[in-house]
């Protein structure tokens, strides 16, 4: 698709959006990075390159575009169906659970639907999100989930886990954009392999590399954009899941939880630990691909 296909006009926002999801349509562009349908993906990047917050009312998109804000849209349009970047990575931005976080192609796009039982604190296996607690995030990538859960558990100190240093400069920035560095600790490690991890833990969140090989290789081209080693698990997608049940639970306070996203390896999680008594957490984004333990029944099964 290039932008001289289209001549511009006297043409709104609106106008432009609608051109755009159709050429998303058109080129049959995946989305999944923040967005699930071409609306929402034209709607970004018009209001990214117009600086518009996401809320704008759709009346403001209906007033008359200024030929640079057009070649602006169409150059941030061409780009994501010529070269399928997803939209987030075009705009340096992205929005999480109500929150506004930088992103580029060093880290993962946050979109972990854990984010939706941090919003509801984690209940009824939290008796009291007001509490002290104690947070552990491993696989921190941009600092999503540990902003939110400091966010949602205001008395809580979290540390933020990662092995990528790129990583780790983002949820730094993150972490003190949001204003949160005095209550969120960054921490360089391979899981818990680094002794500042000491514990115990009240809630230890991960959302860890989990596609196997076959998957990796069948990944639409917007997945590519992505840092590798924020998604491959080895051949069957549990690298690092195995490591996290097998070492949690003594990081884990006795009444803590642990809770992880698998994605796609559920299957081979439920045939590598069948007697695990996992929660598999209802979403409501679909699909039931985070589990949750308790620090005693997790105890009790790896006796």
């Amino acid at each position: 698709m290039r932008i001289d296909y289209f001549i511009p006009g006297d043409y709104t926002a609106l106008d432009l959006v609608r051109w755009g999801v159709s050429r998303f349509n058109e080129a049959e562009i995946f989305f999944g990075h923040g967005t699930d349908n071409a609306v929402d993906e034209a709607l970004a990047l018009v209001r990214h390159a117009l600086h518009l917050p996401p809320d704008i009312p759709t009346e403001l998109l209906q007033g008359r575009l200024m030929g640079e804000e057009k070649l602006t849209i169409m150059e941030l349009f061409s780009r994501r169906v010529e070269e399928r970047i997803p939209a987030a990575y075009l705009t340096r931005e992205v929005w999480f659970a109500g929150l506004r976080l930088y992103v580029d192609e060093r880290v993962l796009i946050p979109r972990s639907p854990i984010a939706e039982w941090i919003g509801q604190g984690f209940a009824p296996w939290v008796d009291d999100p007001d509490a002290e607690m104690r947070i552990l995030d491993l696989g921190t990538g941009s600092g999503c989930l540990a902003i939110a859960a400091a966010l949602a558990f205001p008395e809580s100190y979290v540390d933020a886990v990662d092995i990528s240093l790129d990583a780790i400069a983002i949820a730094k920035q993150n972490t003190v954009d949001h204003g949160l560095d005095n209550r969120i600790r960054i921490i360089e490690s391979d899981l818990f392999a680094a002794t500042a991890i000491k514990g115990p833990y009240d809630i230890i969140v991960a959302n860890p590399p989990y596609v196997d090989a076959d998957e990796i290789k069948a990944m639409p081209p917007e997945y590519h954009h992505e840092p590798r080693i924020g998604l491959s698990a080895g051949n069957d997608g549990l690298a690092y899941i195995t490591p996290i049940l097998r070492e949690a639970f003594r990081f884990l306070t006795p009444k803590g939880i642990l809770v992880v996203e698998v994605g796609a390896s559920r299957p081979a999680l439920e045939r590598a630990f069948p007697d695990l008594p996992l929660v598999w957490l209802a979403l409501e984004s679909g699909g039931e691909n985070v589990f949750l333990i308790t620090a005693e029944d997790l105890g009790n099964a790896l006796e």
